[in-house]
């Protein structure tokens, strides 16, 4: 109390770190993915329109699997390499040992995961994928090549290479939509072709970020279990019903559409992935923002990280509010202009989706500053109320996509308000103040001219 009273101008570069809400690399991976955003309408559109809904519905059933499978178990090994790289930084430790460890822990859930694939291939095949078996083997390679893109793309971050994460966040966009455009050519009507290009253009980026990057791992302290397993088994749970809740609804339409509208399942996912503009682009944020609310955590500066999530909270609030406003008012156009006929989706629909959209942005900020707190059991409990929020609200329903439509809307709610009430007492914490700090920051404030 003393020396913030006595030295005033010490509180000036404290604030200048957080005048601004963004963190730190959100500008590079923020240009990648704003490429890979247009590149992932493009191989929506391409597939839609060599498709037609019906054989679209399959490859609409693969898209948000591959998506709750890869990211779901995968981006816990992002998150916590990217943490843990980025306190050891702070420490200044190499953190090779610690990627190796994640290396290990991502080979074993890979080859876990695609075993449980294998041995129930004719459920999987025949139910969700109308029989294509291309299908089923593009989601088993689609766990290895997430499985690779995620420890790297950890290992970028926590050393603060963001701008080689933003080159594999948007050439992976540009490889699978160039792939895609050579299916056209080749007249490829096949959707499992389709689902082979979104995991080939994943390993194409993964080389590409890595082509001339050096030093990423440095030798250090050996990595015990303990450094990344304590917290691995909540943030692998966390992430599955994660990305369970962002994805789930085209397969919730598929298993819930009778016979007659089963093609529905590809108009549902073009419309979710339409009102999801603002949270792709979001992934930005997220990617460059847990190394920075660790270090703000690590260095015990409460004060700051309640300031940069107050920032960030309003940001996200009004990006919703546009949002949501838009994909009402426009959505419909959007969806009929780029994806053709088949593919229509009502305002209310529109409106739906985005406003759901929005309330996960608030989940996920809530959910990197409990990471960052160590608070995983939190960041848990929160998206297991959305969970069963969705599961409970769609059970509710009688139409089809409505009752998705707000099974979706209501677990957004459900875990952004579970995960806040949580995350109070953490960060209401007082700073932990570091007086030899205190002082040279003051000394060079007083020596400058």
């Amino acid at each position: 109390m003393f020396l913030t009273n006595s030295l005033p101008a010490v509180r000036n570069p404290l604030r200048a770190k957080v005048r601004n809400p963004l963190p730190e690399g959100t500008l590079p991976v923020g240009i990648g993915l704003l490429v890979s955003g247009v590149c992932l309408y493009g191989v929506i559109t391409i597939a839609s329109r060599a498709l037609g809904p019906a054989l679209y519905a399959p490859f609409a059933t693969f898209w948000p699997l591959l998506f709750v499978c890869g990211p779901g178990f995968f981006l816990p090994l992002e998150q916590e390499v990217g943490r843990a790289l980025a306190a050891r930084r702070v420490r200044g430790e190499g953190g090779g040992p610690l990627v190796s460890r994640a290396a290990s822990a991502g080979g074993i859930t890979v080859t876990l995961l695609v075993m449980a694939l294998l041995l129930n291939r004719g459920v999987v095949t025949s139910r969700l994928f109308d029989g294509n078996v291309l299908l089923l083997a593009s989601l088993a390679a689609g766990l290895v090549a997430y499985s690779a893109e995620h420890l790297v793309r950890g290992t970028l971050s926590g050393n603060g290479r963001f701008r080689a994460y933003g080159v594999l966040m948007g050439s992976e966009g540009a490889f699978r939509v160039a792939i895609c455009l050579g299916l056209v050519a080749a007249n490829v009507h096949d959707p499992g072709a389709y689902a082979i290009a979104m995991v080939v253009g994943s390993l194409l980026a993964v080389l590409l970020a890595l082509r001339g990057e050096h030093d990423l791992i440095q030798p250090g302290p050996n990595a015990p279990w303990s450094e990344l397993s304590t917290a691995l088994g909540f943030l692998l749970v966390t992430s599955v019903l994660n990305q369970l809740l962002l994805n789930v609804g085209p397969i919730a339409v598929k298993v819930l559409a009778t016979s007659a509208d089963q093609h529905r399942t590809g108009p549902f996912l073009n419309g979710l992935i339409i009102s999801r503009v603002p949270l792709f682009l979001f992934q930005a944020v997220q990617a460059a923002l847990l190394p920075k609310l660790a270090g703000l955590a690590s260095a015990g500066r409460h004060a700051h990280l309640r300031y940069s999530l107050m920032r960030l909270m309003a940001l996200v609030t009004g990006i919703g509010v546009i949002s949501t406003a838009g994909a009402f008012l426009l959505g419909p156009w959007v969806v009929r202009t780029l994806f053709g006929p088949g593919f229509d989706l009502g305002h209310e629909d529109l409106g739906f989706l985005a406003a759901a959209s929005s309330g996960f942005m608030f989940s996920i900020v809530l959910t990197q500053a409990l990471i960052a707190l160590h608070g995983y059991w939190r960041a848990l409990a929160g998206w297991m109320a959305g969970t069963a929020g969705f599961v409970v609200i769609t059970a509710m329903g009688t139409d089809l996509f409505g009752r998705v439509e707000r099974g979706l809307l209501g677990g957004a709610v459900v875990s952004a308000v579970v995960m806040g009430a949580l995350l109070l007492p953490l960060v209401m914490r007082d700073d932990t103040v570091d007086t030899d700090e205190l002082i040279e920051q003051a000394t060079h404030v007083v020596a400058e001219p």
